[in-house]
């Protein structure tokens, strides 16, 4: 078996050595984006109010196709689907009791 090879300390004068060499070559491989534009054929709205205050003015008609989407999602599950999707949705599917329960002792009280 090999003996393990000791490393040498190196002294700060070489790791500044080999901290310039990796900052070249990560400065040769990069390369810096200052001129920026924005695609004038697609609608781009960048003014927001502020997050606690309804603006009127900013509101349009409501989308009846989103909204009517976005209320089938929230829905339960039962109320969405006809049967479970899934094993864990089998487990409290059906709550209507199987049997009905009648209660005796109220039939035949004499009150």
């Amino acid at each position: 078996m090999a003996r393990p090879v000791e490393k040498i300390p190196k002294d700060a004068v070489q790791q500044l050595a080999i901290d310039r060499e990796n900052i070249r070559k990560v400065l040769r491989s990069q390369k810096l984006y200052m001129k920026f534009n924005i695609n004038s054929y697609t609608k781009f709205h960048c003014i927001t109010g502020k997050p606690n205050v309804r603006d009127v003015e900013a509101e349009g008609e409501e989308d009846q196709n989103l909204s009517r989407i976005l209320r089938q999602k929230f829905m339960e599950p039962r109320m969405k689907y006809t049967m479970p999707q899934t094993e864990a949705q089998e487990i409290g599917w059906i709550t209507t009791p199987l049997v009905r329960t009648q209660n005796l002792w109220k039939n035949h009280s004499p009150v």
